[in-house]
């Protein structure tokens, strides 16, 4: 069965900014595209409301995702688009979905006056739980805004991607998360900016700020480590150019630094089977909440 490009759909600018992302994204790989709307059922005292009677509701839901679908297939002749109802906890009910996905591609509110995103309750549920990749759009999201600037300096589609960049682990670098980055280079056609942070071990610490030798002896062991996790893969992929960083300090801020100058990052979730304890590690969820371009988590053993 041929794999689609999933969307979550709620009518929101959000969701309608993620299925346009998802949209383009599904050109780029070559698959359909499915939009799916999740319809919780209204409570009985609620829908027996003179204002919102069941029908009514179900009504409203049906004509979201007909309509975007509707308009994605204006903006984007040729492609594929189906939509899908169904019912239950929303959370529940996306997570379900990505499993039958190539990527699951879900809308996040911008917070207002700063760049990054505001993940709701059930976008960190289905990140949590998801098993496989997830992309996280924000509300706002033009195509431009993964593209360099014209020559002008006037934002433009038409212009070469932006950088894909990845978070890498070093420590426990999983190849479906690295192929997973240097395939979404590939298909825009762009380079790989691999960035890893790191932190002197704890016995280290105390001394690091005044022993510059020391310092440096740690960079270059860092530096070394990365380039050889990353050597196999640049055999694979010669023809994308690939930047490695290796920066002490705190992985999640320079990779939202990062993500000002890119087209997408990508981060990684250790898959926990474990109903207690976090789920979304702290460095993925730094990003999650403060980068300023799409995010794609990808979720690995």
């Amino acid at each position: 069965m041929t794999r689609t490009i999933t969307v979550g759909l709620d009518g929101s600018s959000e969701s309608r900014a993620a299925a346009e992302w998802a949209a383009r994204e599904a050109r780029l790989l070559g698959l359909p595209l499915k939009l799916v709307h999740v319809w919780e059922p209204v409570p009985d005292p609620i829908a027996q409301a003179p204002l919102l009677g069941a029908e009514t509701h179900q009504h409203w839901t049906e004509r979201i995702p007909r309509e975007a679908a509707e308009g994605i297939r204006l903006r984007h002749p040729g492609l594929d688009v189906t939509t899908e109802q169904l019912s239950g906890h929303p959370s529940e009910v996306l997570a379900g979905a990505a499993k039958e996905a190539e990527l699951l591609v879900l809308g996040s509110r911008g917070l207002s006056g700063i760049g990054g995103f505001m993940v709701g309750s059930v976008g960190l549920s289905v990140l949590a739980h998801a098993e496989r990749p997830v992309v996280l759009v924000r509300a706002g999201e033009q195509a431009a805004d993964e593209h360099e600037m014209d020559p002008v300096g006037i934002p433009s589609a038409a212009t070469p991607f932006r950088p894909v960049v990845l978070g890498l682990d070093i420590e426990s670098p999983d190849a479906e998360l690295i192929e997973f980055a240097f395939a979404a280079a590939v298909r825009r056609g762009t380079s790989l900016r691999v960035v890893h942070g790191w932190n002197p071990p704890p016995y280290y610490a105390y001394g690091l700020a005044v022993d510059l030798e020391l310092h440096a002896d740690l960079t270059r062991r860092e530096t070394s480590a990365l380039s050889e996790v990353l050597r196999p893969w640049r055999e694979k992929h010669p023809d994308v150019e690939v930047t490695e960083e290796s920066h002490y300090g705190t992985p999640g801020s320079h990779l939202v630094d990062a993500s000002r100058e890119a087209s997408l990052v990508v981060v990684g979730r250790r898959i926990r089977r474990s109903p207690f304890g976090a789920h979304i590690g702290p460095v993925t969820h730094t990003v999650l909440h403060h980068a300023t371009t799409p995010v794609a988590v990808v979720p690995h053993g």
